[in-house]
């Protein structure tokens, strides 16, 4: 029986350090290969929002999940985006795709948001953010080289961030532990 608990305590500690550690940067400067501004992301109400309306601001893509560990990271997202509401734009991305943590309804996550976070930054329409066929569109080009210029990371679990600068160039991947008010993150937003 101990010797089945170190194991698991073993597991789970690995686990948490591989969801808490830190993120990787654009460090070549590497342009997209495809232009970020070319999508369109399906959001939450239905309506379309075109990426192209988001030039001259900074983009925080998050994947978002309501039954999560990280579900508290909702506040300070809110935080954030009121702190840099004039240069930057929060977009949440619900899924289910890691321990079917978001089984909500567009409907239900939207109020979900609004009533224990007073969520106000987008959300877009439930999507999978996991690489495959089904994979959302702003995924694709964030996990993919040949799209963004340089990354292939995908979201590892829930609450996964990817920070855009001004231009479209993908800037930074954060890992799920990384706090949205992080120095790691906010360095990118002074």
């Amino acid at each position: 029986m101990k010797y089945l608990q170190k194991i698991t305590f073993t597991l789970l500690t690995l686990f948490s350090f591989f969801m808490c550690a830190g993120y990787a940067t654009n460090q070549g400067g590497s342009a997209p290969k495809v232009s970020f501004y070319n999508l369109n992301i399906k959001m939450n109400d239905g309506s379309i929002l075109s990426t192209a309306s988001l030039k001259g601001k900074k983009i925080l893509i998050v994947n978002t999940a309501s039954k999560c560990g990280y579900t508290k990271q909702y506040d300070e997202l809110e935080k954030l985006s009121e702190a840099y509401k004039n240069k930057l734009v929060i977009i949440a991305f619900p899924a289910n795709d890691f321990g079917a943590q978001e089984p909500g309804t567009d409907e239900k996550i939207a109020e979900f948001c609004k009533l224990n976070y007073g969520v106000t930054f987008p959300i877009a329409s439930k999507s999978t953010v996991v690489k495959g066929a089904a994979q959302n569109d702003v995924f694709k080009w964030l996990t993919d080289p040949e799209k963004n210029g340089w990354n292939a990371d995908a979201p590892t679990w829930n609450f996964s961030k990817y920070l855009i600068g001004e231009d479209g160039v993908l800037l930074a991947h954060f890992a799920s532990g990384v706090a949205p008010m992080d120095e790691q993150i906010t360095k990118f937003l002074k």
